[in-house]
């Protein structure tokens, strides 16, 4: 049960990453890619891309568990 809660909220996290990966803006950068980076090294997991890979890292964990717990 613990595996599927993690591999939900890991897609909800990894969803709403890409969401605040498209919308996002930045002090610097002049393309998203370059700010959605700066927002990464400033903000960490609160911004889209920590969020992104703070989901992925979520169902990773969620499918072990459930192979191998």
């Amino acid at each position: 049960m613990l595996g599927l809660i993690a591999i939900v909220f890991g897609i909800v996290l990894t969803v709403w990453g890409i969401y605040r990966m498209k919308t996002d803006d930045a002090f610097f950068g002049k393309t998203q890619k370059r700010k959605n980076i700066f927002n990464l090294f400033i903000m960490g997991e609160a911004s889209g891309i920590g969020q992104f890979l703070g989901g992925i890292v979520c169902v990773i964990i969620g499918v072990a568990y459930l192979l191998f717990g």
